[in-house]
């Protein structure tokens, strides 16, 4: 019950049930609406306080703040947002990767450990048995733990964190990107030049490998066809 009401109050502000400094309605009638009592509505508006979504304050009752104060790594808001605009969600995880991803790279390849480099073999090994399997089952999921094992073996423990913050955003972003017909074989080269720049040792290499996966992922979500077009 508590997570139902979280979902449907965090779904409804990532959708712009509500403007930014605009207050609920008033708890009696919310919590009537939403067919919960008075207390699982307060439990749920306390979860979306801590991230960030509502804010609370006496006299002014409950108000959605502007989206920059939400956060944005949390699970849930990535889940709601990605319902709410995938668009925006597309973008802004485009900008983020070139952001991290290169930079992970380079100090991958003068940090990774053996068994960090095993890993990120694995991952492709993973990836390389899901591309030639009937409808290409658990894909996404390889890819994931592939970029996941390149931030953590920058040897950055915040980066490693950060990419498990942001996973449904990749695997979001991953989905879209290799709907495109030759899009996953297309990919496989390109994560491999990753894995072995890093084992390498090859800084350079390395990021410049990495930086072609982001690219062609972010050509294939211009192309998809299940994604909305820019005017002009």
């Amino acid at each position: 019950m508590h997570q139902r009401v979280v979902d449907e109050l965090g779904r409804r502000i990532a959708g712009g049930a509500w403007e930014p400094g605009q207050p609920l309605p008033v708890e009696d009638a919310l919590a009537t609406e939403l067919g919960v009592s008075r207390g699982a509505l307060r439990e749920a508006v306390k979860a979306l306080v801590a991230k960030g979504m509502l804010e609370v304050r006496p006299r002014t009752g409950t108000r959605v703040p502007a989206p920059e104060h939400w956060n944005h790594l949390d699970r849930d808001v990535l889940r709601w947002q990605q319902a709410g605009d995938p668009t925006v969600l597309l973008r802004d995880t485009g900008e983020l990767r070139r952001i991290v991803e290169p930079e992970a790279a380079r100090l991958a390849a003068g940090r990774a450990r053996p068994d960090d480099v095993r890993a990120l073999y694995d991952a492709l090994a993973a990836m390389e048995a899901a591309a030639v399997r009937p409808g290409r089952g658990g894909y996404v999921e390889a890819d994931i733990a592939f970029h996941r094992a390149l931030l953590d073996a920058s040897g950055n423990r915040l980066l490693g964190s950060l990419g498990r913050a942001v996973d449904i955003a990749l695997e979001h972003s991953f989905h879209v990107s290799t709907q495109t017909p030759g899009a996953v074989e297309a990919s496989l080269p390109a994560h491999r030049a990753v894995v072995e720049a890093v084992a390498a040792g090859d800084p350079a290499a390395a990021a410049s490998a990495v930086l072609s996966v982001i690219e062609a992922a972010e050509r294939e979500i211009a192309e998809s066809p299940g994604l909305p077009r820019a005017p002009g």
